[in-house]
């Protein structure tokens, strides 16, 4: 897979206790990489993380102590750095701003300018959000081009980043031709993920307790996709960059097709098809604080120009989630086996990273 790029190559995960991080961390492993991840401890109890095996280095700290981070990153002398550490709640959002932008742009900033150091760096990935541009509810899907922007401080907080890299990049790394591409992906679903807030996190819990979960906009849109289907983006284009193809150092957006762009209650009902124990009502807050109804992503950049597209449809992505969750306390090898699976479907349409 990719080309066999990652075998041997020695490549740091920033977040890799988080959700996403943690599904990345182990198909890095999965593809012979010498991974090291440096992040804080696991933000939930369970976690994705901890049904991993022991793999790699596992760094526990904050990306905002910069001397640390500088240090941790100079002595593994990484060939490529998947940056995934952030804030990445829009409600905590707005409960905590300070540590939102100070985790998300300058825990960035620390990264980069360690990185600037690094005499092993050959392609950096940084990962922001479909959430970083300016929402205007439009009815088509968000492209490379248009404008950044953010509401709420975690969405602005993404765009800040943004442009934090693309300084970066033409200061510093496009002088000395180490490419570095921001990636963006839709609203993410897996096994694993026990986030506060999230909408399939919160679905198990409540159909394990056997409560109804209380659903505040039933009506708005998103663009989900099972974890697998971005993380293949993120490393297709960590692979063409490793492989010095040029006109990979921009933005990239990894969204699903536009048959899963479907609304919160749309997906429950899904969801119900395979935990029928799931219930759910609506409850719209007076003063509740702002999210966007619409939102979707033009992903036709990276289908052309990288020979990538989604795997799993909406239907597969809720099926493989909940089969996850419903499984994990017995069958402790369900994130190897799913990116097995993953692979195999991709292979059989012949997607370019997934042909031996």
């Amino acid at each position: 897979m990719f080309n066999l790029v990652y075998e041997q190559k020695r490549v740091f995960v920033t977040g890799h206790t988080g959700f996403k991080g943690s599904w990345l961390f182990q198909w890095l492993h999965e593809l012979g990489a010498n991974v090291c991840g440096y992040a804080l401890e696991a933000p939930t109890k369970p976690s994705h993380f901890e049904t991993l095996d022991k793999i790699g280095q596992s760094i526990i700290n904050d990306i905002r102590n910069a001397q640390a981070y500088k240090q941790a990153i100079l002595d593994f002398d990484p060939h490529i750095v998947f940056h995934l550490a952030a804030q990445p709640s829009v409600l905590a959002s707005y409960q905590d701003p300070i540590e939102t932008y100070s985790t998300n742009v300058l825990g960035t900033v620390n990264l980069l300018e360690a990185l600037r150091e690094s005499e092993s760096i050959q392609a950096i990935v940084v990962v922001s959000t479909d959430k970083c541009y300016e929402n205007k509810e439009w009815s088509y899907g968000y492209r490379e081009t248009d404008v950044l922007g953010g509401h709420d401080p975690y969405s602005a907080s993404k765009a800040c980043l943004e442009l934090v890299v693309n300084s970066y990049r033409k200061s510093f790394f496009e002088p000395n031709n180490i490419p570095i591409a921001s990636v963006r992906a839709g609203n993410v679903i897996g096994g694993g993920d026990w986030t506060a807030d999230r909408l399939v996190p919160d679905l198990v819990k409540s159909s394990m307790e056997n409560q109804p979960i209380t659903i505040r906009s039933p009506f708005s849109k998103r663009p989900w996709q099972h974890v697998l289907d971005p993380l293949s983006g993120y490393l297709r284009v960590g692979q063409l960059m490793l492989e010095q193809t040029r006109g990979l150092s921009e933005a990239w957006n990894f969204g699903p097709d536009l048959s899963a762009n479907i609304t919160t209650s749309a997906l429950i009902q899904k969801a119900q098809t395979y935990w029928p124990e799931i219930n759910y009502m609506s409850n719209k807050k007076q003063g509740a604080h702002h999210e966007a109804n619409l939102l979707m992503l033009d992903s036709t950049k990276a289908k052309s120009k990288l020979d990538w597209q989604p795997i799993w449809d909406i239907d597969k992505a809720i099926e493989k989630t909940l089969v996850w969750y419903k499984q994990f306390d017995e069958h402790r090898l369900l994130t190897r086996q799913q990116i097995t699976e993953f692979t195999q479907d991709a292979q059989e349409i012949g997607v370019s990273w997934a042909i031996n």
